[in-house]
C-alpha cells in the first residue's frame, strides 16, 4: 500500500488524498506492533499517533518508507537521526494546534481566577462559592516563548493583563518582546511578581526537573499555574510542596505523563492539581489544519512533480501554511540565554 493511516485524517483531507494515492486506514494497528510491522514493509507513507514509537528497528521493517507524518508535534517518539540516515522525511503539523492551545491556556486562567464557577454550577449557594478575581489589572508571567505564547499574549493584553516573560532561549534584548508587548525579566522576578504563570516552554532534555524547589521558592503566594508543556519540566516533590504550602494556589496542566501524579507519587490526589488529557489541541479546527497539512506533505513527497503542478492551482493555501515564518521562531531570532540560567536561579 502507498499510504497507511494509523491516525485518522478529517474526511475531506482523506478523500483528497485517496483521489491521488492508495490509502488504507487501520487504527487498530497502533496498539498491535507486530501487525503494524508486518504491513509497514510495503508502505511508502505512514500517519502515526503519538504513542507509536519510530526507532531504528522499526525502520528496518520498513524498506520502502519515504515519509512519517504525525498530527501532533513531539520530540521523543521518533528517532530523527535514524530517519535522516534512511532519508525518511518526518512531517509534524507543528503549528496546527497553536491557537487551540492558546485558547486552552486562556480558558485555564479564566477558570482558575474564578474557581468558584464549578461550585456554582454544582448548585452551591453564593456563601459557599469562593470569591473570584478578574484578569484585568492582574499580572501574568509567560514562562516560555513558544509559538503558542505569540497567540496568547495579544489575547491577554486585550483583557487588560500586564505581561512578564522569560525564555532561556530568547535574549532579554530581542525585539520579539516589544512586538508581543511583554516585559522581559529574570525567571526569579517573573515568579515573584506574577499573579499567574502560563507555561509553554519548548522542551529539551536539559530542562528535565528544571522547575525545582530553588525556582519555586520565589513564587508569589497564592500563584496560579496553567501549562501545555511537558510535565517532566517539574521536579515532582518541589511542585507537591508548593501546592501544599500555599505558594501555588492551583495548577492546571494539559497532557501530563500518566505517571506524573499516579498513586504513590507526592502529587497523587492533591485537590488543587488539575490534569487534562491533551485537551488543548483537541479541537475540530486544529484537526482540520493538521489533516490538510499532513495530506499535502505526503502527496508532495510521494508525487513531487504532480504536487508541484497542482500547487499552482491550490485552493488550500491558507490551510497549507502552518509553519511559522523563520523570523517568528524565537530561537532563530535571538541568541540563547540558556548559559546564564543558573545565575538567574540563584
Amino acid at each position: 500500500m502507498e499510504v497507511l493511516l494509523i491516525d485518522p485524517l478529517v474526511p475531506e483531507a482523506l478523500a483528497w488524498l485517496q483521489e491521488r494515492h492508495e490509502v488504507s486506514f487501520r487504527p487498530e494497528w497502533g496498539d498491535d506492533p507486530i501487525e503494524l510491522r508486518k504491513n509497514a514493509y510495503k508502505t511508502r507513507a505512514l500517519v502515526l499517533p503519538p504513542h507509536v514509537v519510530v526507532s531504528q528497528e522499526f525502520l528496518d521493517f520498513s524498506p520502502k518508507l519515504q515519509v512519517i507524518a504525525r498530527m501532533q508535534i513531539s520530540s521523543d517518539n521518533t528517532d530523527l537521526e535514524a530517519c535522516a540516515r534512511r532519508r525518511v522525511r518526518v512531517v509534524q503539523a507543528r503549528s496546527a494546534t497553536v491557537r487551540s492551545n492558546a485558547e486552552y491556556l486562556l480558558y485555564g486562567l479564566l477558570m482558575l481566577y474564578r474557581r468558584g464557577m464549578i461550585s456554582a454550577l454544582l448548585g452551591r449557594k453564593i456563601s459557599q462559592v469562593r470569591m473570584g478575581r478578574e484578569l484585568a489589572g492582574s499580572t501574568v508571567g509567560l514562562l516560555g516563548l513558544a509559538p503558542v505564547a505569540h497567540t496568547l499574549a495579544p489575547m491577554l493584553k486585550s483583557l487588560g493583563v500586564r505581561l512578564l516573560g522569560y525564555d532561556p532561549a530568547v535574549h532579554h534584548a530581542a525585539p520579539l518582546w516589544d512586538k508581543l508587548g511583554v516585559e522581559p525579566v529574570t525567571i526569579n522576578e517573573l515568579l515573584a511578581r506574577s499573579d499567574a504563570v502560563s507555561l509553554q516552554v519548548v522542551y529539551a532534555s536539559r530542562f528535565r526537573g528544571w522547575i525545582n524547589e530553588r525556582l519555586l521558592s520565589h513564587c508569589k503566594p497564592g500563584q496560579l499555574w496553567v501549562g501545555v508543556s511537558r510535565s517532566s519540566l517539574f521536579d515532582i516533590e518541589a511542585l507537591a510542596l508548593a501546592l501544599s504550602d500555599g505558594r501555588i494556589d492551583a495548577c492546571l496542566l494539559d497532557g501530563a505523563n500518566p505517571s506524573f501524579a499516579a498513586a504513590g507519587t507526592p502529587l497523587y490526589d492533591l485537590p488543587n492539581l488539575h490534569l487534562t488529557p491533551r485537551l488543548g489541541s483537541h479541537t475540530r479546527e486544529a484537526k482540520l489544519r493538521a489533516s490538510w497539512y499532513v495530506a499535502h506533505r505526503i502527496h508532495e513527497t510521494l508525487s513531487p512533480s504532480v504536487a508541484k503542478e497542482e500547487s499552482r492551482h491550490s485552493d488550500f493555501s491558507v490551510l497549507d501554511s502552518l509553519d511559522y515564518a523563520e523570523q517568528d521562531d524565537p530561537q532563530s531570532v535571538t541568541p540563547s540565554q540558556w548559559d546564564s540560567i543558573e545565575s538567574h536561579q540563584r
